[in-house]
């Protein structure tokens, strides 16, 4: 909820300002991204900030972990949840950040949700979550550059189109929460 309030707001905002500045800015390419245009500048911060989040992941994984699944409990062991929070809020924020050159404003937020909600279709083990999510983001954007080389379309949308796909892929076979699963345990129940 708060992303998506947060993304429409300043999105709005965004716009409102480019057209009142009148600025020489391509819209096209802060909505949609332009992977194939990255500067070494824009590929180094976010290589910088990629180890940053890495860096605080590998560093809070467990009080990630327990105030991420189970904020009572956390609070029982005396972890402020709050800034749990508010400090996997600033890495969210950094991603973005860094994403926005790649992919694109309006873009982020399906590569930010739907490697990790693929993922979550396949384990409920965080650890291997977090590992199966760079896999299906890695994936998805060596395969949509491909397509986007290949057929010449939009590198941004290519790469979120492979994920999207992954996804219904993982949502429809999955072996523990797969459509294909629940209807097979749904017939053998009648």
């Amino acid at each position: 909820t708060a992303i998506g309030i947060l993304f429409t707001s300043a999105f709005a905002l965004g716009i409102i300002l480019i057209s009142f500045l009148r600025s020489s800015s391509d819209l096209y390419h802060i909505l949609f991204g332009n992977v194939l245009a990255v500067r070494p500048s824009d590929m180094w911060m976010t290589v910088i900030i990629g180890l940053i989040v890495l860096g605080g992941i590998f560093l809070f994984y467990k009080e990630l972990l327990i105030s991420s699944f189970d904020p009572t409990m956390a609070q029982a062991y005396g972890l402020s949840t709050r800034w749990i929070h508010y400090g996997l809020m600033t890495l969210l924020t950094l991603v973005t950040v860094a994403s926005l050159q790649t992919v694109g404003i309006i873009l982020v937020v399906a590569m930010l949700i739907t490697p990790a909600a693929t993922a979550y279709l396949l384990t409920n083990r965080l650890s291997r979550m977090l590992f199966l999510a760079a896999g299906f983001g890695t994936l998805s954007a060596i395969v949509g550059l491909y397509f986007s080389f290949t057929y010449n379309l939009s590198s941004g949308a290519s790469i979120v189109l492979v994920a999207t796909t992954l996804f219904a892929l993982v949502f429809v076979f999955s072996p523990r929460h797969g459509l294909m699963r629940h209807r097979k345990r749904k017939e053998s129940t009648v």
